[in-house]
């Protein structure tokens, strides 16, 4: 399926042509479509402005109990100790409450980048994948959350070991993904904090950026860059193959489109997300996906309290 997705996007490339892209966690499903011809069920924006007021509409979750998740995490523990990962994104899927549709979501939701899905599933983003322009591809990971009301919060999580030792093995996979791709590849900006807006509170985020020089008429190959680098490093872990194939048996169940990603190619340049803070709906009700890295260092509580503090709708 990697070499469909691939050869099928090259083509658009090729031609210039304009067209949004959608590819899941597995690369086993994905919609390539013209913008011309763009489904009406399929809703998106693209680093969009955020805005400033917040609405306040009530919404409550019920996450897995701490035993299941001490279970995975306990496990993961584990293949690091015997060397087979690092560090691994580990994710669990959450029941939300909360009376409004999809729709109502998307468009009440404010994030850099935003996804309605066919009233299947809606994103709402504040992680770029990668970026392409004037002959430049940059990505910019993300790893290291916390409350900004916490006092002297800025200083605690740039200081803070776990996160620090977790955000350098992130940009180092994303800095080697690029090198796949891109000449030239240097870390830009390391370690800077970005506010977001979760519901009625604001996290610190931290992120890095990376920045590579891709070859004159990269276009052609715009399906074999994107390939490449999937699944997203920071959504997955290092080493990658391994990670992965971990990640399928500690979590019990199919991320699906939850931690793929989306973007837009308007012909010349390209942007693209992470599909994360994700609601899906189901014959059960809504289910909210989150998770954060686990490495060496990690408390199994802390871990746990950051998932579920990851589970929010940014409304405006």
């Amino acid at each position: 399926m990697r070499e469909k997705i691939a050869s099928i996007l090259n083509d658009y490339g090729k031609k210039r042509e304009a067209i949004f892209f959608m590819i899941d966690f597995d690369l086993k499903n994905f919609e390539i479509h013209p913008l011309e011809t763009l489904n009406e069920n399929i809703l998106f924006d693209i680093n969009s402005k955020t805005k400033s007021k917040s609405l306040k509409i009530p919404y409550s979750h019920e996450s897995v109990d701490f035993k299941t998740y001490k279970k995975a995490f306990d496990e993961i523990i584990k293949e690091i100790e015997k060397g087979n990962t690092y560090l691994l994104n580990l994710t669990f899927a959450s029941k939300l409450k909360i009376d409004l549709s999809l729709e109502e979501i998307y468009k009440q939701s404010d994030a850099k980048f935003k996804l309605l899905y066919k009233n299947r599933f809606v994103c709402f983003s504040p992680e770029r994948f990668v970026k392409i322009k004037k002959d430049h591809i940059y990505t910019y990971p993300m790893k290291g959350t916390i409350d900004a009301k916490i006092k002297d919060s800025h200083f605690k999580i740039l200081n803070n070991k776990k996160e620090m030792a977790e955000h350098v093995m992130i940009v180092d996979l994303l800095r080697n993904d690029l090198s796949k791709v891109a000449s030239k590849v240097r870390v830009k900006k390391f370690r800077y904090i970005d506010k977001i807006k979760a519901g009625e509170r604001e996290l610190l985020q931290v992120s890095s950026k990376i920045k590579g020089r891709l070859k004159n008429n990269w276009q052609n190959e715009l399906g074999n860059i994107l390939v490449s680098m999937l699944p997203a490093g920071s959504i997955t872990g290092a080493p990658k193959s391994s990670t992965t194939k971990i990640i399928k048996r500690v979590e019990n169940y199919k991320r699906g489109y939850f931690t793929g990603v989306f973007g837009l190619f308007d012909g010349e340049n390209l942007d693209s997300a992470v599909m994360i803070r994700f609601i899906e709906k189901t014959k059960k009700g809504y289910l909210y996906k989150s998770g954060g890295g686990i490495t060496i260092d990690s408390d199994a509580k802390s871990e746990y309290n950051e998932m579920k503090e990851k589970i929010y709708v940014p409304f405006f």
